[in-house]
């Protein structure tokens, strides 16, 4: 699987890549932090197909990585996505390395 890590996600940001970013936690996960991910909970995302780009880069991210990276096997193995990359440490390590005003939990 492949990752990226939060200063590579930030580089992105700061230069106006293209990619899609999603955001795979429960909303009342995205009520206490978020990067501005689109929000398509776990339960869900095999149920959101259409809403995952095949054209562009796609990271996807949650709180650690762990169910990013379950949902990411998920569509590769089910849907052939080959533009996945997962969050490396989630929306924690976003915190931790990038912006400390975000919330954890």
């Amino acid at each position: 699987m492949k990752e990226i890590s939060v200063q590579d996600l930030n580089r992105m940001r700061e230069k106006g890549e293209n990619f899609q970013l999603i955001d795979v936690r429960e909303p009342h996960e995205a009520e206490i932090a978020e990067i501005g991910g689109e929000l398509i909970p776990m339960g869900n995302i095999l149920l959101n197909i259409d809403r995952i780009a095949k054209d562009k880069m796609v990271i996807i991210h949650c709180r650690s990585g762990a169910r990013s990276a379950s949902v990411i096997l998920a569509l590769e193995k089910q849907h052939g996505f080959t533009n996945l990359y997962n969050l490396k440490g989630g929306i924690l390590a976003w915190a931790r390395e990038i912006d400390s005003s975000i919330a954890t939990y």
